[in-house]
């Protein structure tokens, strides 16, 4: 399996970056795309980096944000053919709320669910797109909580609510080291997606979780008691960026040592 983050916040090399994520996969012949990004940048980075997004087969959104959907105008004018799998939960509905500011709304730019709904497949429970890849929804409860601790809401029926991430799900691969997650943002939390990938596969090795793990704006007591629940899964690598911020990360690294590496616009790693 190959892996390039075509964008990021962060830029070490001559490509763009922005806040967003789009990350590019290459599994058993399959070419897929992982969530695109805040604007059209991404794809300027896949035509210099050698990816080419026509020949992607399929790709996948992470969460109902705009920070990993707004971008989906400029694929579907690079691929033709392509469909996005999104969990049926998904919807036009998120919004954001810090320190007792008024609600702004964080999700999908309004209209992209009805203008490219040919181009979307709504998905429930366990799915396996093609053998080796599923989809895997969160299956812990009570993640309301956390939606309110972190200041997200979703707009239900005119009534706004602690969102429970019930629109996010992870990416799984079965690779010969062991399962390789993808989950974008992470926000129902790391250690409870690991254990999520466990539970439904017990039978099978967890070797690295992939995405980013939304520290920016967590404590540093937080952000120590989280690497102590990773580290108390035994996952081998942790490969983050995007929403985990400099601060949490310089503390992963304290605490995880080399199992954490912070990925960036134009990583490239093959598992």
């Amino acid at each position: 399996m190959k892996i390039k983050i075509l964008i990021d916040n962060k830029t070490k090399n001559e490509w763009n970056a922005e806040w967003g994520l789009a990350v590019w996969v290459e599994y058993e012949g399959h070419r897929i795309l992982l969530d695109a990004g805040t604007s059209g940048i991404f794809t300027e980075n896949a035509d210099s980096m050698g990816v080419d997004l026509a020949q992607v087969e399929f790709g996948v959104l992470s969460h109902a944000h705009y920070d990993h959907s707004d971008g989906l105008e400029s694929f579907f004018e690079r691929n033709k053919d392509a469909v996005f799998y999104l969990r049926n939960t998904c919807a036009e509905n998120c919004y954001s709320k810090k320190d007792g500011t008024e609600l702004t709304y964080i999700g999908i730019k309004p209209g992209y669910l009805e203008a490219f709904a040919d181009r979307f497949r709504y998905v429930e429970g366990d799915y396996e797109v093609v053998p080796g890849v599923t989809l895997l929804p969160h299956k812990t409860k009570n993640l309301e909580a956390i939606g309110e601790h972190a200041g997200m809401y979703v707009k239900i029926r005119g009534q706004f609510r602690p969102d429970s991430y019930d629109h996010e799900q992870s990416l799984v691969f079965d690779t010969d080291k062991g399962l390789v997650i993808f989950n974008s943002c992470s926000h129902g939390g790391a250690d409870n997606i690991i254990r999520e990938v466990h539970e439904t596969w017990p039978e099978k090795q967890i070797y690295a979780l992939i995405g980013g793990l939304h520290l920016f704006c967590s404590t540093d007591e937080e952000v120590r008691a989280l690497a102590g629940r990773i580290r108390e899964t035994g996952i081998r690598h942790v490969y983050t960026g995007h929403c985990t911020g400099d601060a949490a990360m310089e503390i992963l690294r304290e605490e995880l040592g080399d199992v954490v590496q912070e990925f960036y616009t134009g990583f490239e790693m093959t598992v």
